[in-house]
């Protein structure tokens, strides 16, 4: 999958991985999709549910080692 740009968010822990997705979805235009690196377990409930509430789009997402990646196109 293509996306625009990539957001990696190891090593951070709840709530920063969607703080960095919000503010980075603030900048890019309906439909650009954002490539976010996580490795917080809490991030896989946090995503989902942010992109829900804000009206943004989970195009996907899976395991990357110990880390998961997520595609989100801004709603």
């Amino acid at each position: 999958m293509d996306w625009d740009i990539e957001i990696d968010a190891q090593g951070l822990k709840c709530p920063l991985p969607v703080l960095r997705l919000r503010q980075r979805l603030a900048a890019l235009r309906p439909g650009q999709v954002v490539r976010l690196v996580a490795d917080d377990p809490m991030a896989e409930i946090d995503v989902p549910h942010f992109c829900a509430e804000q009206g943004h789009r989970l195009l996907g997402s899976g395991m990357s080692g110990a880390a998961t990646v997520f595609f989100v196109a801004k709603g």
